[in-house]
């Protein structure tokens, strides 16, 4: 039993972070298309569910200043000191990630952020767990490709992603064996408009489906 949980019948929370840095699609959002779907999942589970919007976060890039050392927390920015504690209070997390070039920039900084908390620990002491250790992570990864180039998000955006929550003690859960690092979600197809952007279409019924079930196999870590 994760010593999270302190009297039985202590509810459970999750924080589900969309990465999209696109502020013209509004509440439109692929990514939070896909972390309202993980909130109905987690509510029918009875797991308060925190949305983290980073376009609404203005977190800056990790200076190696080590003032983290100390604190556990970073000493210049507020904002995402505001999003850790929210992680550290989580029995889940969920990062929803498009395919950019290849991880959104300020996940980036919220990872390589964490990473360096972590890592200055660790390294003075090789048995340091960090705050946020074996936390149960989901990654879900979308771009512009249909099945043909999932496997391509999932070496450049889920692994990248787990690459770093290993370095930080969080604990990656696998889809299955050949999707260790969770899941990737194609389109049904690209749309063009008198927009400057493609429309991406997606089969909602289906990946509703692979959501649910990917959520299930996560939330079955505790």
């Amino acid at each position: 039993m994760d010593e999270r949980y302190r009297e039985e019948g202590d509810y459970r929370k999750a924080v589900c972070i969309s990465s999209s840095n696109m502020i013209s699609s509004k509440n439109c959002s692929t990514s939070i298309k896909i972390c309202e779907i993980l909130a109905k999942k987690l509510s029918e589970k009875n797991i308060s569910n925190t949305l983290v919007d980073l376009r609404k976060h203005e977190i800056t890039p990790c200076v190696g200043c080590g003032g983290c050392y100390v604190s556990r927390r970073c000493c210049s920015d507020p904002q995402f000191n505001g999003i850790y504690d929210k992680i550290v209070q989580a029995d889940y997390l969920f990062i929803v990630s498009p395919h950019y070039a290849p991880i959104p920039a300020k996940l980036n900084i919220l990872l390589e952020k964490m990473e360096q908390i972590t890592f200055l620990h660790w390294w003075k002491d090789n048995t340091y767990k960090s705050e946020l250790y074996q936390i149960p992570t989901g990654i879900i990864s979308h771009g512009g490709g249909s099945d043909w180039a999932l496997f391509s998000y999932k070496a450049m955006v889920n692994d990248t992603i787990a690459n770093a929550l290993d370095t930080i003690q969080l604990k990656t859960i696998p889809y299955n064996n050949e999707w260790n690092t969770g899941i990737s979600l194609p389109i049904k197809r690209v749309a063009e408009t008198e927009s400057i952007f493609p429309v991406q279409e997606y089969d909602w019924n289906v990946l509703e489906a692979k959501i649910r079930e990917y959520a299930d196999i996560v939330l079955q870590e505790i």
